[in-house]
């Protein structure tokens, strides 16, 4: 039962119930016209019988007057004055009394229906008015005959209604199949090969240039296919990254480990030349260890649901400070805006990798810009039922370039060299907490907002 069988039938239903509608009122009125003929007939009837003499019709002629009409028998009154055209053998009962003068449309239908589902041996009275000095005209038919018209009417009406339907519903059919079901049968072709195979791109859809739904719908999925394709092709190469770093995790991390020894070795000699350089070598390799530990966390690592708790905001904030050596000589400045009695309902190990990232970032920032007076500041305020926490430092800002990818690994690194996952890792730990995280704009530096 596919689209195309059922547009057919319902075609055929709705034309076949718009041919009913037609064909009632159309037996309706060849009945009243059927009628309206002998009453016509009738009506020269009654001028003859009013230029007749006083002593009546010859012999003969009032039954050639009654065949002529088709009646049983024909009556007028004019002046009081009653005059009857009747056979011998006229039945004295009558079965149905129909008067043309004052019958509605829906009085007419329910009469022919009766007359084509009952009709059999009756005889009716048939009341018209009169186009001469006669008030009105009346004659006594035979029911038989005009049942036997109405049903040849009927069955010419039907097949004729029937051919028009047919030929409606194919005409219909098809044009609706060539417009609407052709183009979605393609469309839906389209989509199940293009789920075969999605990173091909000959199995994007190719618009036929309609400007019409159909047209919109093609060009709204060739979008979304072509996005899509691209996605999966970068989500792939991800993946065999993410590999590869799986493979060589082992073995980098054990020459990571004994580089390390080797640089704590190093860092107890005397000589003044290493003393100056030890450090920085040892906080080169520290930065290495870190980089490969976040590359494999995020590829592997599924975040936990916050265990979530009163949390002293401003103490959390001061030993990520600490951690992060700012405020010491050579690194930013710290102020800490966040009231001491402050306690926001969150995961403290989560929030402090969350605060930890950005103030890290901003830190680097900082440095790498060169700017005068580096320093990174935290707030943090209610508002309704949620707190907004900003982090916020005076460096050069993110570039333009970075912030329709802010927060996607691999791909919103605001540094030459960076992985963007510090960013990316914050904004799932945020999410997980009900919470958002972005970019305000700013005239000077970076600040990032957090509610949560």
């Amino acid at each position: 039962m596919g689209l195309s069988l059922k547009l057919l039938s319902l075609t055929v239903i709705f034309v076949f119930i718009a041919e009913v509608l037609i064909f009632v009122p159309s037996v309706a009125n060849f009945r009243r016209n059927w009628l309206d003929d002998r009453l016509a007939a009738a009506q020269v009837a009654v001028m003859v019988l009013e230029a007749a003499p006083r002593d009546g019709l010859p012999a003969g002629l009032e039954s050639q007057l009654l065949d002529g009409v088709g009646a049983l028998a024909i009556a007028a009154r004019a002046g009081g004055a009653r005059r009857l055209l009747a056979q011998e053998n006229l039945p004295p009962e009558v079965g149905r009394t129909v008067d043309l003068r004052d019958k509605t449309r829906l009085d007419s239908i329910v009469e022919s229906l009766d007359i084509l589902f009952n009709g059999a041996e009756r005889r009716i009275r048939v009341i018209g008015r009169s186009v001469g000095e006669a008030d009105f005209v009346e004659i006594i038919i035979d029911e038989r005959p005009l049942r036997h018209a109405m049903l040849d009417f009927a069955r010419n009406i039907f097949w004729l209604s029937l051919f028009i339907a047919g030929v409606t519903a194919a005409l219909v059919f098809l044009a609706l199949t060539w417009l609407i079901v052709r183009p979605v049968k393609q469309l839906a072709g389209n989509v199940m090969a293009f789920a075969t195979d999605p990173e091909n791109p000959s199995r994007v859809v190719q618009p036929s240039g309609r400007h019409d739904e159909i047209g919109d719908a093609e060009r709204a999925l060739a979008g979304m296919e072509r996005t899509l394709a691209a996605s999966l092709r970068e989500q792939k190469r991800l993946a065999a990254v993410g590999l590869a770093v799986s493979k060589i995790n082992h073995d980098l991390r054990n020459m990571l480990s004994s580089a390390q020894l080797l640089s704590d070795r190093i860092g107890e000699s005397q000589d003044p030349s290493v003393q100056r350089f030890g450090p920085k070598l040892i906080a080169t390799l520290n930065r290495a260890i870190d980089f490969c530990q976040s590359t494999l966390a995020y590829g592997s690592v599924t975040e936990q649901e916050p265990k979530r708790q009163p949390v002293a905001l401003a103490a959390l904030l001061n030993d990520v400070a600490e951690l992060l050596g700012l405020g010491q000589p050579g690194q930013p400045a710290f102020e800490n805006l966040v009231p001491t009695d402050m306690r926001v309902n969150l995961d403290a190990d989560q929030f402090f990798r969350v605060v930890s990232n950005l103030m890290r970032n901003a830190a680097q920032a900082l440095k790498a810009a060169g700017s005068p007076d580096p320093k990174v500041t935290v707030s943090a305020q209610p508002v309704a039922d949620r707190t907004v926490i900003r982090v916020i430092d005076n460096g050069p800002g993110v570039p333009a370039r970075a912030r329709s990818f802010l927060f996607e690994a691999f791909t919103g690194s605001t540094t030459a060299g960076g992985t963007g996952l510090g960013l990316a890792i914050a904004a799932e730990l945020v999410r997980l907490h009900g919470g958002t995280i972005a970019l305000e704009d700013s005239e000077a530096g970076a600040v990032f907002r957090i509610e949560i």
